[in-house]
């Protein structure tokens, strides 16, 4: 499946076929949220929250990729991704795309 940030693909024929969708939602872990509150204390990156969030977002583009499979599309545009507060412990990962068949 080809993912394209774009909007449309120029000179490329395609049927749309639909918004999809892909999410998760994480939650922090107790022991490395204490290691990562005490680095926040003397700056830096946040190593396992970055790790974290790259899974979320790859976990959530594997289920958009699922959806957009299970409509026939072989591609997906305009591929975005959002993140949002649930609780003070969990974010939720969306990423979203058009779905398209090329023709």
């Amino acid at each position: 499946m080809k993912l394209y940030s774009i909007e449309n693909i120029p000179g490329a024929s395609y049927e749309v076929l639909g918004i999809v969708s892909g999410s998760t939602i994480q939650s922090k872990n107790f022991i490395s949220d204490f290691g990562q509150s005490l680095k926040s204390i003397v700056g830096g990156e946040l190593k396992s929250y970055t790790a974290m969030m790259e899974k979320a977002r790859a976990k959530a583009t594997d289920r958009m990729i699922e959806q957009a499979s299970s409509m026939g599309a072989d591609a997906i545009i305009g591929v975005r991704y959002t993140t949002s507060a649930i609780a003070a412990e969990a974010a939720e990962v969306l990423a979203y795309g058009t779905a398209i068949r090329m023709r």
